[in-house]
């Protein structure tokens, strides 16, 4: 099993995340994106939109980071961490997984960073949004997908990460169950050994 990316790529951060909770063995493959290696082949041949990161599983070669965290999820359904479920719970997980990809994560990955002023004005007002909303469900619920952790609060971790070291650090905060909830997941293990990862980078 090979994962082809950039240690400092919040999708590859994603994915390395899933294969820790996993607890599977895989081969890490740095991607020069510094020298444009996620441009040209062979990359291209992994993922032909040349972004990473790329997988491979034997004969199985798939891009696109929640995806592959399906994948992964499904195929090693036995191993670490249980990340998905069947029935009525996955299709509230489901749900969840759309509003991160589709609400939190487009505003969250213009914010933690310099940008524009009405940019950042703009996607500021769209996460208060969602985190008014995920206070409401975390109020309910431990996690966002139920009472478990699944692949819902793992697609979270590269995006709150930069949030949590930001000065947008102050949406988490003033809300009290979605501020627990950060400190739960950033705290996990599995997300810890993507840190160093970054940190050996």
């Amino acid at each position: 099993m090979k994962v082809h990316g950039e240690v400092f790529s919040s999708a590859t951060q994603r994915v390395l995340a899933c294969l820790y909770e996993k607890e599977v063995d895989f081969e890490f493959v740095p991607v020069g994106m510094r020298t444009g290696a996620h441009k040209k082949q062979p990359f291209l041949s992994l993922n032909p939109f040349g972004l990473v990161p790329a997988f491979e599983d034997g004969d199985m070669t798939l891009f696109e980071s929640r995806a592959i965290n399906l994948y992964i999820a499904h195929a090693y359904e036995d191993k670490g961490t249980q990340l998905i479920y069947d029935g009525k719970k996955m299709a509230i997980a489901s749900v969840w997984m759309d509003v991160e990809a589709h609400q939190f994560d487009p505003a969250a990955s213009k914010l933690g960073g310099t940008a524009d002023a009405a940019v950042v004005q703009e996607k500021e007002a769209k996460l208060v949004r969602v985190l008014d909303i995920y206070e409401v469900r975390l109020a309910q619920f431990k996690y966002l997908g139920g009472d478990d952790f699944t692949l819902v609060d793992l697609h979270h971790l590269p995006r709150l990460q930069r949030l949590m070291g930001s000065q947008m650090k102050k949406l988490v905060d003033s809300r009290p169950h979605v501020s627990a909830w950060c400190a739960d997941i950033l705290a996990r293990p599995a997300w810890l050994k993507v840190l160093a990862m970054q940190a050996n980078n």
